[in-house]
């Protein structure tokens, strides 16, 4: 595949940040935190983001510049030059349908910022807790009026897939992050001095393992990967457009450090500020749309910080969502031969078709349970059928098979030049875990959250 590059030596850490800093560190991971125990959960998604995030973030990379092919071919390509059979594929595969279906509900969640940006640049915002969560509950039960707010946040995100990669993915990465950062930290210093910071953070890092089980443990693993942008196919097709000599230990640093980094703030920003307002920390998907429009709301200056700070997570869901249909567009153009116009369009219409489950799953379809026959699926809508399946199912398990992939079946076939940056000393830690840390726990962590 004659695939394009990214313009710098930068442009994969770039892009790589891009696509890891996004909702996921800033919308999911409080919600999840606070639905699962806090401090264990927590504990258990760093521990998970050393083990199994950063060796197969790494190995994404290197198996994407080593094919460069699209991520559904990658892996066979390799197998097939070595008298193996193609049928690795599904190593791609997996990851790519499981950043797909994520992709249907994250825009989704980013057409209800784009919604925010809305009220709160026109100043049509509510004020008091009662009247910011009815306000929210409305909202999201609208489903025509998200379904035209997700479409709009698509369209933008095909617009942009369907252009070359530096135009415009490689330039947004490269002031959109620190500016988010920016935010973010006023939005901290603003909590810690008005919030139940005692409760708050009490409740995010004091040790409780009692609320430690295998379906917290399974959620912080799926955590781990879907904020890396790993298992989703973005850094497999990203890998493909990198130069050789890109340090990949230095983009596994600044990558898993900048996820610490935004989810930790995120964390420090919602708690202190949901104890205050009397809000449930367990609140699920919607508690940042229910904790900082209060804020906001209070605050010297609120309406100006509070669209300021939904554009900008309108944002950070952005370059996640252009990386999640990279893959896709990617594909179609090299097995179909279609322009990427024609494959973002394309993307872009299932992938909204899709994503109206849902939609409806917060409006009339909210009681529907697909998989109720199902015990372990029983209680779940489509939204948390499509959630859970994706990132508790698809990534683990695409995370499980690159890991086999790269550790067992290549081993040390791999071209030390797609390992640059890495000491040969890291290179066997790396090899290590990718044949027993990632496999072994990663099945484990399988078997006990499904069978719990």
């Amino acid at each position: 595949m004659n695939s394009p590059r990214w313009s710098s030596r930068l442009g994969l850490l770039f892009g790589a940040v891009g696509a890891a800093v996004g909702l996921g560190s800033v919308w999911r991971f409080p919600y999840l935190a606070g639905a699962n125990g806090g401090f264990v959960f927590i504990a258990v998604f760093v521990l998970a983001c050393l083990a199994f995030g950063a060796p197969v973030l790494i190995g994404e990379i290197a198996l994407g510049r080593w094919a460069r092919r699209s991520p559904q071919t990658a892996a066979g390509s390799i197998a097939a030059s070595f008298g193996y059979s193609t049928r690795w594929n599904i190593v791609g595969w997996t990851g790519c349908i499981a950043g797909f279906l994520i992709l249907t509900y994250y825009t989704m969640i980013a057409g209800w910022v784009l919604a925010y940006v809305w009220f709160f640049a026109s100043g049509n915002y509510a004020h008091g807790a009662a009247a910011v969560v009815a306000r929210f509950q409305a909202f999201v039960a609208d489903s025509r009026a998200v379904s035209l707010w997700q479409l709009a946040f698509f369209a933008l995100v095909a617009a942009v897939s369907a252009r070359e990669l530096n135009r415009g993915v490689e330039w947004a990465n490269r002031w959109r992050a620190p500016a988010l950062l920016a935010i973010l930290l006023v939005l901290a210093a603003y909590s810690l001095a008005t919030g139940d910071v005692a409760r708050g953070l009490r409740f995010a890092f004091a040790p409780d393992l009692s609320r430690l089980t295998p379906t917290v443990v399974l959620g912080a693993v799926g955590q781990a990967l879907f904020a890396l942008g790993v298992s989703a196919g973005i850094l497999i097709a990203y890998g493909a457009y990198t130069p050789p000599g890109e340090s990949l230990r230095r983009t596994a640093v600044v990558v898993v450090g900048s996820i610490f980094a935004v989810s930790l703030l995120a964390t420090v920003v919602i708690f202190p500020l949901t104890f205050r307002y009397g809000l449930n920390p367990a609140g699920g998907p919607e508690l940042v749309f229910q904790v900082l429009p209060i804020a906001f709301a209070e605050m010297p200056g609120g309406r100006v910080i509070g669209t300021l700070f939904f554009a900008l997570l309108a944002l950070a869901a952005f370059t996640p969502s252009v990386g999640m249909m990279e893959p896709w567009v990617a594909w179609l153009s090299e097995r179909a031969g279609l322009t990427r116009r024609t494959a973002a369009v394309i993307c872009l219409a299932a992938g909204w078709l899709l994503g109206q489950g849902s939609v409806l799953a917060f409006g009339r379809a909210a009681h529907w349970h697909p998989l109720r026959g199902i015990a372990h699926l029983a209680g779940l809508n489509f939204f948390g059928l499509v959630e859970f399946l994706s990132a508790n199912l698809l990534m683990p398990l695409s995370a499980l098979l690159v890991s086999v992939f790269l550790g067992w079946r290549m081993g040390r076939r791999m071209p030390a030049s797609e390992l640059s940056g890495l000491s040969p000393t890291s290179q066997r830690i790396l090899l290590l875990a990718l044949r027993y840390v990632c496999p072994v726990g990663i099945v484990i962590v399988l078997i006990a959250g499904f069978g719990a």
